[in-house]
């Protein structure tokens, strides 16, 4: 059994890897989870609270 965490991506990162985390942990594209970002109002505090309580990926 895989034991998963949510993590900042070091592969896939615009600005500081939030997005492609949360991709990569939940298997989906990383351009889906950064329009739902944009568009359905999840917004830019959000984003930056992420990016701060997130640990980065201990995986390069």
């Amino acid at each position: 059994m895989e034991n998963k965490r949510l993590c900042k991506s070091r592969n896939d990162r615009i600005i500081a890897g939030v997005c492609g985390g949360i991709a990569e942990y939940f298997n989906w594209d990383p351009t889906i989870v950064r329009l739902v970002f944009i568009f359905c109002g999840v917004g830019i505090l959000a984003y930056i609270i992420a990016a701060v309580v997130m640990p980065d990926s201990p995986y390069l």
